[in-house]
């Protein structure tokens, strides 16, 4: 009976020797999984925090360029105002100094025609340096969104 005791013994050495190797190799396993997934989220999350980043940046760029534009459009509306009522003050003396109702009417359609005409000018370079200010201020942020979409779209394509 000693020799089936041995026996039985070293079966169950045998036993429990096998399970903890496959259990330390299943241990081991999933720490080189977990850890690997640890790797990969943290470099995800590095990417996501670079990207948001720039994005920010992207929008602070735009803030920019529309700010100098609303400047510049400012600046452009004070000239024109500022030329607007010069020339009211030289047509209001040109006024006082008509001889006859004929040179009145004459100079009022002409102060109306240059008036008009001055306006339509003024409303055309506004429209062309507001075109160009959202062309310029949406560049930055279309740049962007081209990245986050090449970022995002690129795991896709992978799997």
């Amino acid at each position: 009976m000693t020799d089936k005791f041995i026996a039985a013994t070293k079966a169950i050495e045998d036993v429990v020797t096998q399970a903890k190797t496959n259990l330390e190799g299943y241990v081991k396993t999933q720490q080189e999984q977990f850890e690997k997934a640890s790797s990969q989220f943290l470099k995800s999350y590095e990417e996501l925090t670079v990207l948001s980043k720039e994005n920010v940046d992207a929008i602070v760029a735009s803030g920019t360029i529309v700010a100098k534009g609303a400047e510049t459009a400012g600046k452009q509306v004070a000239a024109f105002t500022q030329a607007s009522l010069e020339k009211n003050v030289a047509a209001g003396k040109a006024v006082l100094a008509v001889k006859s109702i004929r040179e009145l009417i004459d100079l009022q359609n002409s102060y109306f025609k240059s008036s008009l005409d001055a306006l339509v000018a003024e409303g055309t370079k506004l429209q062309e340096l507001s075109v160009k200010v959202t062309n310029e201020a949406l560049a930055p942020i279309s740049a962007r969104v081209n990245v986050a979409v090449g970022k995002l779209t690129k795991p896709a394509v992978a799997a």
